[in-house]
């Protein structure tokens, strides 16, 4: 099952309400995944700052984190760390190499929260309706393929200002992890969707935009999915060739939405005038500010 929402906006109207939006359509396909809940959200950019999303097992962990330079910002179980550039690559490999954190991401602008739960519960944990920003995506788990945790909740974030949401299976993504290793990049869950958003967290830093990497996509990553793929300026879907997972999307002047069920649109402010439709099959779409 799982429910997979994306909002993209184009305008300044919606930003300050975006998390209010994400939060909303989150929380309507509650019982798509009643297990865990996630949500990304693009957030403001500070010149030469870094931001470190980052959890813990034992929140009474987060204030007492020591790392130079850096401002944190607990919230629940997550903090966030915003430091200087330059500084930020030694303090996210000592925040990996410690026991009971784990990083969600990192970036100019994303900032990654998810928790095992309902999502009207890690909703409200983490204040998603509070939060403002350009875009986000987010994701309600059924789990299918491994345990209900933390690390197998979504989004996944594999490279800077890059995350990925998935509904669907991959059938090759044993193969693609070996393939991925073997050219040094590695994944910490036993999830399949994690191996997908290092597959193209690969492909963009050989070069590729976002959608020329969800196209390479098509050929290299086998089964049936959906993914919502977010980047530092960017908003990309693709559905695999069958497209057996449900999806639509909506697009006025002022957004671009994505949701696995219309319902999760249908209380978005003009969407009854909205441009409705569902994505083809093997088509790449993809917008960017």
């Amino acid at each position: 099952m799982c429910g997979i929402v994306g909002l993209f906006t184009k305008t300044e109207a919606l930003r300050p309400a975006l998390g209010q939006h994400l939060s909303g359509m989150l929380v309507t396909l509650s019982d798509r995944g009643p297990d865990s809940a996630g949500l990304a959200i693009y957030g403001a950019e500070r010149a030469g700052r870094i931001k470190i999303t980052v959890q813990a097992d034992d929140p009474a962990r987060l204030s007492a984190l020591d790392i130079p330079g850096a401002e944190i910002r607990v919230i629940d179980s997550h903090a966030v760390l915003t430091l200087p550039e330059e500084a930020a690559p030694e303090a996210e490999a000592l925040l990996r190499a410690t026991p009971g954190l784990r990083v969600m991401g990192a970036g100019t602008r994303i900032e990654i929260f998810k928790e095992v739960g309902r999502p009207a519960d890690v909703s409200r944990r983490f204040g998603f309706d509070g939060m403002q920003g350009t875009h986000g995506i987010g994701h309600t788990r059924m789990a299918t393929e491994s345990a209900v945790t933390t690390d197998g909740a979504h989004p996944f974030s594999t490279g800077p200002d890059q995350c990925l949401v998935h509904n669907g299976s991959l059938s090759n993504h044993n193969s693609v992890r070996r393939r991925l290793a073997r050219s040094g990049v590695t994944v910490s869950s036993e999830n399949d969707s994690e191996v997908a958003a290092a597959y193209l967290t690969r492909e963009m830093a050989a070069g590729k935009d976002l959608g020329q990497a969800l196209t390479s996509a098509l050929d290299d990553l086998d089964g049936f999915f959906t993914f919502v793929v977010g980047t530092r300026t960017g908003f990309g879907v693709l559905r695999d060739p069958v497209a057996c997972k449900p999806a639509v999307m909506a697009e006025t002047d002022d957004y671009v939405a994505f949701g696995s069920e219309y319902r999760a649109l249908a209380a978005l402010p003009g969407i009854e005038t909205a441009r409705v439709w569902e994505p083809e099959p093997a088509q790449v779409y993809f917008w960017e500010a």
